[in-house]
């Protein structure tokens, strides 16, 4: 690649965004990370930090995760707005599935492969603005993508999203759900128990 850049945790990315920015990361009905948990967001958005790249600007791009909001969904899919730091504005979308093509054709009920192909990603989001920077981003996002533990960590915050949309649909149903209780396993998926995971950012 010929790129000299490294990998960082992000910190306090998610309160520095101008307002104009973070309601453009609002795709569809896909809503940031940080807006239902910022406190995670903030110890765990991942940033890349470009330095002497000759295809990449000097600067640090935060990879800032946004999940689907919609009741009931299940796509298992991340849009990364990639935020420049230099520019103060999100130069690229990104569009990534974890899942096999095979998962994606069941829960969209289709088998096209061109839709597989942006339904698992990782693609540059069609609906969404794209700067020229944004098919470099691409790729290097790419690379980051390599790592395993990004992915846990992705698929982590995807089941804590998650929970908080269908918890919010399911409360109403009935007053006598099963309620999570301190010491109970963390609906999230984490492994650990509730009062040292979720419950901690309600």
């Amino acid at each position: 690649m010929g790129a000299a850049y490294s990998l960082v945790w992000g910190e306090g990315m998610c309160y520095n965004i101008p307002i104009l920015e973070r309601q453009r990361m609002t795709i569809m009905s896909y809503e940031p990370f940080y807006e239902r948990f910022p406190k995670v967001a903030e110890k765990e958005t991942r940033t890349i930090i470009s330095m002497n790249d000759s295809d990449l600007p000097d600067d640090e791009y935060g990879l800032t995760e946004a999940y689907c909001n919609e009741p009931n969904c299940d796509c298992r899919r991340v849009f990364f707005n990639v935020y420049s730091w230099q520019k103060r504005k999100v130069v690229a979308v990104i569009a990534y599935g974890w899942e096999s093509r095979e998962y994606y054709a069941r829960w969209f009920g289709d088998d096209d492969p061109q839709m597989l192909r942006e339904l698992q990603g990782p693609v540059l989001n069609t609906w969404s603005p794209q700067s020229k920077l944004a098919p470099v981003l691409l790729e290097r996002v790419k690379w980051v993508l390599q790592d395993r533990q990004y992915i846990a960590r992705i698929k982590r915050h995807y089941k804590m999203f998650r929970s908080t949309v269908d918890n919010a649909v399911r409360e109403p149903e009935s007053s006598s759900a099963t309620k999570v209780g301190r010491n109970d396993p963390c609906p999230c998926g984490s492994g650990k128990k509730y009062k040292r995971c979720c419950r901690q950012f309600t």
